[in-house]
């Protein structure tokens, strides 16, 4: 049933963090390794709100969700996407912070508690920006650094684009919400939340496990797919240059530099997706009819600079076409 709630937690108190977590056809072991990982956090039950969002899965994981009581807060609506799952849970959410958490991943207990304390140490905290770890190694340090804005980091600094590495104040984001119906819906995201955000703790704790399957969105091979990641790319990267256009100067250029590196982000998944002269240079064209392209002159970093040497050249853009794939290979 759309937008039944099964289980609720009354909490007399508002939660410290809402974990919400987005479900759609995973094996339901996987979600319940997921919500075991964040109940074994150091969080008292008045502390945390775990918000499970079922997008319409072909069968519900009601039966292990029971074993959780009031724990849980279910919600299963008709299949809509994980943007509108995600913004059901926002606007489920009654913690301080938010925490997304995909379903067949899983918050590391030691690493995120750190987490935990950066932010009751530093109650003004808008922000915990944390690694992420596909392995089962052990940190024994970690480095924590404070930024006053999330415009200077992002000026300065290169960020990652999943929103599940980012703990957040709920109110922080405003009327902002994942576009519906896309991939890359969180390097839209992202950046936007970043240019709202002040207080700024980036940590060097691996605090979130990455499950990399084969069969997940990211991974899929269908050619079906593959294009309209690269359509919905770069509908992403028109409209967060619309965006930077209207900020003020110094959220305009942080948000510039991000949208040079989703670009070069872009023009790589173009060679890598589809190994074609002809379409990296159809979609460099479009690219810079959007003003896109080339490039912007600004050493971001070693990578980024030569790659946008190389882009911005026939010859360049040959030599990618034949050496990316191969590098991924070997990867």
């Amino acid at each position: 049933m759309q937008n039944k709630q099964i289980h609720t937690s009354l909490q007399e108190t508002q939660p410290l963090v809402s974990f919400i977590i987005a479900y759609y056809d995973l094996p339901v072991q996987m979600l319940g390794k997921c919500i075991g990982s964040i109940l074994a956090l150091a969080l008292h039950p008045g502390e945390r709100e775990i918000i499970v969002i079922d997008d319409g899965s072909n069968v519900s994981p009601m039966n292990i969700l029971m074993q959780y009581g009031e724990e849980i807060i279910y919600i299963r609506q008709k299949n809509a996407g994980l943007s509108n799952a995600r913004n059901k849970g926002i606007e489920m959410a009654t913690g301080q912070y938010i925490q997304f958490v995909d379903a067949d991943d899983w918050l590391v207990a030691e690493p995120y508690n750190h987490c935990l304390n950066l932010l009751k140490q530093s109650p003004d905290t808008d922000m915990v920006i944390f690694d992420f770890t596909t392995t089962d190694k052990q940190q024994s340090s970690y480095k924590d650094t404070t930024y006053p804005s999330g415009t200077d980091l992002m000026r300065h600094h290169n960020i990652h684009g999943m929103a599940c590495g980012y703990l957040f104040q709920k109110k922080t984001l405003s009327e902002l919400r994942f576009t519906s119906g896309i991939y890359h819906e969180d390097e839209e995201f992202t950046p936007q939340l970043l240019i709202r955000s002040e207080n700024i703790i980036v940590t060097t704790a691996q605090a979130y496990y990455y499950n990399q399957r084969p069969g997940s969105i990211t991974n899929s091979g269908d050619n079906e797919k593959k294009l309209k990641r690269l359509d919905d790319f770069q509908g992403v990267l028109k409209r967060l240059n619309l965006i930077a256009d209207r900020l003020p100067n110094n959220d305009r250029l942080a948000m510039q530099r991000r949208v040079a590196q989703l670009t070069m982000d872009y023009i790589y998944q173009v060679i890598i997706q589809t190994r074609s002269l002809q379409q990296l240079n159809t979609s460099i064209e479009t690219l810079r009819k959007e003003g896109l392209f080339p490039l912007p002159a600004n050493n971001y970093s070693q990578k980024y600079t030569w790659f946008r040497h190389l882009s911005n050249t026939n010859i360049g853009r040959a030599l990618l076409i034949k050496t990316l794939p191969l590098l991924k290979t070997e990867r």
